[in-house]
């Protein structure tokens, strides 16, 4: 009983230092989003960073090192630090960057707790809805406290799903044009908005039914695919296998619409 009570403290305690963090964060980028942006690049012409990425992060990495100093840190920006612990937080301080440095208000913060191989927490905000999504490995999702569902939509006919392309769409063959077009005339849209953990967020949600990306980080997808899990959809690799964190290629959806999504994608890629 006394192990039992211990474990709900320290979950307590993870899922109340991981809300804080990622609240005070998107509170920081609602407040600058119309400020004037220093805008650099990552290798490609539209893969931006500005410096609300870096003082985002820096505010989340913070809270989390002092709470759990053992623990490790992987965030978009600063990569990887290692922790004593066996535990994990895999940190995007700014999911929507190409938005946010345009002033367009969609974008989030992701903050995800990984132990044993699997993800245990995941909390997404998004600012500019005062949404916050948070997940328990578990335990369920939820959004500002109402339990999540996925949708049920039965076919691909009848879905709503998202996706988004490489940063090096302009020199990759493999840049998801030709699947996106397949889906686009099999479903009812395809959106593309920009940022994957509200993709994910909206998918646990039911306003979408599906969501597919060949090129993600593990920050992308951390917290937003255990929102996913606990609100009764799939996540998958293109295989239909386990997703891998490290190297996310990445199909979600209500369940219902996965094989047919999971056979489109085979059918287009060979």
């Amino acid at each position: 009983m006394m192990i039992h009570c211990a474990k709900n403290m320290s979950a307590a305690l993870e899922r109340r230092v991981a809300i804080d963090a990622a609240r005070a964060a998107g509170q920081l980028l609602q407040s600058e989003l119309h400020g004037s942006r220093r805008i650099a690049y990552k290798g490609s012409p539209t893969n931006l960073v500005t410096e609300m990425d870096a003082r985002a992060e820096e505010l989340i990495v913070g809270r989390l090192l002092a709470a759990f100093p053992e623990d490790g840190i992987l965030a978009e920006e600063r990569g990887a630090r290692h922790g004593r612990s066996g535990r994990r937080w895999i940190i995007d301080p700014l999911d929507g960057t190409t938005n946010y440095a345009h002033g367009l208000p969609i974008f989030g913060v992701s903050i995800g707790l990984e132990a044993d191989r699997q993800m245990q927490l995941g909390v997404v905000f998004d600012p500019t809805r005062d949404e916050l999504f948070v997940a328990e490995r578990g335990r369920g999702a939820a959004v500002n406290g109402a339990p999540l569902a996925v949708s049920a939509a039965a076919t691909l006919g009848e879905s709503l799903l998202a996706t988004g392309f490489p940063y090096n769409v302009r020199e990759t063959a493999d840049n998801n044009l030709k699947e996106y077009a397949a889906f686009a005339v099999r479903t009812r849209g395809v959106r593309r908005m920009g940022s994957a953990v509200l993709y994910l967020a909206w998918l646990a949600t039911g306003r979408l039914d599906g969501y597919w990306e060949l090129t993600l980080g593990p920050w992308d997808a951390a917290a937003g695919s255990l929102l996913v899990e606990e609100a009764g959809g799939r996540v998958t690799n293109l295989a239909g296998d386990a997703l891998d964190l490290d190297a996310p290629v990445l199909v979600a959806s209500n369940g219902k619409i996965h094989a047919a999504m999971l056979a489109t994608l085979e059918e287009v890629r060979g």
